[in-house]
């Protein structure tokens, strides 16, 4: 019996999802064209924006569920209504879930974030590790939504880090797409979060990528606008903080407040920053010689969490309710400073119990009681040249937040845009001038940064000093057959005296070894036993530089571009 004819419809849509599929072949095997990929980056904007919009609703369901409020941006205040137990139970047993779901999706039962997405942007091509970061979204996202007092736009920015990846990956995306790309997604989950299109694509560009190169400006700008219609398809045109005060600043006069606002706003922001790196230190330290599992370490700072916020419940989760008081004018001096210490202690408990989540959105909360601290001692002192309390406020919001992040240009904007006060610009930019000016020179330029350089990762001094980290000796030595290798007794001769380098090993542990005048190093395999090294060939001195001349040109052409 004859098959019936196809119908011309039938027919078309055969042929439309052929063309796309030899389109996809297209792209993977020659890479992207400039209408391509703004069309991708379009399309990465639309699924981070999606996914910083689920991440939200889904820590604002669990806060909802568990602790039973009805609008999470009060929910420290309905906190307070709660039995005791109730607060200290919660974040023990999202403690504990957080920590069997790091523990067997991660290999360091850590929770990644935004420092990981600027490492890979800078020496994975764009790419982030995407086993290990979705567990850390949803271990981030039952981390605030049990009580976890941190941010969410570190797991977002980390969660759209990882669908770029998987698009780099199916595209077979060179390095500067594939970290154009990143800044793509990045810039989406920004401005997803807090409805502030601008400074989540200068964010991307000054945070991640961490230059303004043109070519990356115009698919970037397009994936944080897709990222900004998606929240306001859910939650409208509003700000995030809708003051109600009127700010107003005596120019001449109260500059010098702001200067001074400013390096107090960065003396804070780096005590913010040593807490939570001493206390993630601290934290190591009895667990190594505790020998406490790694997967309970986020119970017990759950415990720790629930304890303090029996007392204290502001400082639970984001903490949006607290920092609106403050940016408003309406808490107290001593509430100011007290509130502004216990978060700090909060944040520095949360990270360093590894739970998971960002350190944005509670510098924003300190900046904004330190603000108010400041501007109520301003204002008592000098009343009849003073402005708005809630001013200094909104000041040392930015000016922490950008001390914290090392990012003054998009801290700046994002201030404005979550406000929706444009009219008190110079006050905020004075502040944070000079806040990140004076941070920026005790910690390792930013909070991200200095996390890096903890873990042996040097990205803050610039490429000229990471890149020599991105090569193995290996392929960039010569081998024993080659027509010009070093003569095989003067490396044994070195190799006796102790000069030799690994294969496995990165130029960047090579270079030192050249300072000593030697024109080349023998590259040697060492055996796990008590076996000799096995002679593989020489790293030469000028290859080396050929490499890292190649590498630094390829950088400065991309920043350039």
């Amino acid at each position: 019996m004859s098959r019936p004819p196809r119908s011309r419809l039938s027919h078309q849509v055969d042929v439309a999802l052929t063309r796309c599929r030899d389109g996809l072949r297209l792209v993977r095997h020659r890479g992207p064209t400039q209408i391509q990929f703004w069309f991708i980056a379009l399309l990465i904007g639309i699924a981070a924006g999606f996914a910083a919009l689920f991440f939200r609703k889904g820590v604002n369901a669990l806060q909802t569920y568990l602790y039973g409020t009805e609008d999470v941006r009060l929910l420290h205040s309905f906190a307070e209504s709660l039995p005791w137990y109730l607060v200290l139970i919660i974040p023990i047993c999202g403690g504990l879930v957080v920590g069997l779901i790091l523990h067997f999706f991660t290999k360091d039962a850590r929770a990644r974030s935004v420092a990981d997405v600027i490492h890979g942007a800078a020496m994975h091509d764009g790419r982030v590790e995407t086993r290990a970061g979705l567990a850390s979204a949803l271990a981030s996202m039952i981390t605030l939504g049990t009580g976890g007092s941190t941010g969410r736009e570190g797991p977002v920015v980390h969660l759209a880090a990882v669908i770029s990846t998987w698009v780099n990956r199916r595209i077979h995306a060179d390095g500067i797409t594939g970290r154009d790309l990143l800044g793509c997604a990045v810039a989406a989950a920004v401005s997803a979060s807090f409805n502030a299109p601008i400074a989540g694509a200068l964010f991307a560009l000054e945070v991640v990528l961490r230059h303004f190169a043109v070519h990356a400006f115009a698919p970037i700008v397009i994936a944080s606008a897709a990222g900004t219609v998606i929240n306001r398809l859910e939650f409208g045109g509003v700000t995030e903080f809708s003051l109600t005060t009127v700010n107003e600043v005596q120019f001449y006069q109260e500059m010098p407040a702001y200067l001074l606002l400013g390096l107090v706003c960065g003396l804070v922001a780096v005590a913010f920053m040593k807490a939570i790196f001493w206390a993630d230190d601290f934290g190591t330290r009895v667990q190594r010689q505790t020998g406490i599992p790694r997967w309970l370490r986020p119970a017990i700072a759950g415990a720790m969490l629930g304890t303090i916020a029996i007392w204290f419940p502001h400082i639970i989760g984001v903490g949006y309710e607290t920092t609106f008081l403050a940016m408003d004018g309406q808490l107290m001096l001593h509430e100011a400073v007290i509130f502004a210490v216990l978060k700090a202690i909060a944040v520095a408990i949360t990270m360093a119990g590894r739970m998971g989540g960002g350190v944005f959105s509670p510098s924003l909360m300190v900046g904004a009681l330190t603000g108010l601290s400041f501007g109520l001692i301003a204002t008592g002192i000098f009343p009849d040249v003073s402005g708005s309390i809630s001013l200094y406020a909104l000041a040392g919001t930015g000016a922490v937040a950008a001390a914290v992040l090392g990012a003054p240009i998009s801290t700046t904007l994002i201030v404005f845009e979550l406000t929706g006060d444009w009219q008190t610009g110079l006050a905020v930019m004075v502040a944070v001038s000079m806040s990140t000016a004076l941070a920026s020179r005790l910690v390792d330029r930013s909070f991200f940064l200095t996390q890096l350089e903890r873990r042996g990762i040097h990205l803050a001094a610039g490429p000229q000093a990471y890149l020599l980290a991105m090569f193995r000796v290996g392929p960039v030595m010569r081998p024993m057959d080659h027509e010009q290798a070093a003569q095989e007794h003067l490396c044994w001769e070195m190799i006796k005296e102790g000069v030799y380098i690994d294969s496995n090993a990165t130029l960047e542990s090579a270079m030192p070894m050249f300072e000593t005048g030697v024109r080349f190093i023998p590259v040697v395999t060492l055996s796990t036993d008590a076996a000799p090294p096995e002679l593989q060939g020489a790293l030469f001195h000028v290859d080396a530089l050929k490499v890292y001349n190649r590498a630094l040109a390829a950088t400065a052409a991309e920043e350039h571009s």
